[in-house]
């Protein structure tokens, strides 16, 4: 019996898993390395010119914070984990008058995983505990709505030079 519930489980996942990996190769996006969830350093982007106006970062994936939203684009920095003595740590972007931001539109299909839900409460926690980030997905709508009000810790992957998947990060 419990062999049963063990191998169902397992189809299931593989299954849930196929189906996943099938959606991501269905829309021509290459699999990026993710960058280090927690990472105490900024990601470098030693292509990027920060000289010229305010550009799209070069394809992948950035762990950073979108900071405004202006028409369908959307303007982001990286950010680095930053230990404390009183808790873990908190997410911080670069320092003031540093130039390292990008701005990138939209895309239309974005795949937007959230950390809290789809609603406007945000009451309930949407991760993976294996992960800590989102998983539960939601709208462009809801995307940029919510990063009007505040950018939350995200990996946001950029093909092409458009935003195409924002994972937020669970912070407490």
């Amino acid at each position: 019996m419990m062999t049963r519930s063990l191998l169902a489980g397992a189809t299931a996942a593989a299954v849930l898993l196929t189906s996943t990996v099938a959606a991501e190769a269905a829309t021509g996006i290459p699999r990026y390395k993710a960058p280090k969830i927690f990472g105490t350093t900024f990601q470098a982007d030693p292509k990027h010119d920060f000289t010229k106006r305010i550009h799209s970062r070069h394809d992948g994936i950035l762990r950073g914070r979108i900071t405004g939203v202006y028409g369908g684009s959307a303007e982001y920095e990286p950010i680095k984990w930053k230990k404390d003595t009183h808790t873990e740590g908190y997410f911080v972007g670069p320092p003031e008058g540093d130039v390292r931001a990008y701005s990138s539109p939209v895309a239309k299909n974005v795949v937007y995983l959230s950390a809290f839900g789809c609603g406007r409460s945000m009451s309930g926690m949407t991760v993976s505990r294996a992960t800590g980030l989102g998983n539960k997905r939601c709208s462009r709508a809801v995307l940029l709505k919510r990063v009007r009000n505040e950018g939350r810790p995200s990996l946001i992957t950029v093909h092409k030079s458009k935003i195409v998947r924002v994972q937020e990060i669970y912070t407490p």
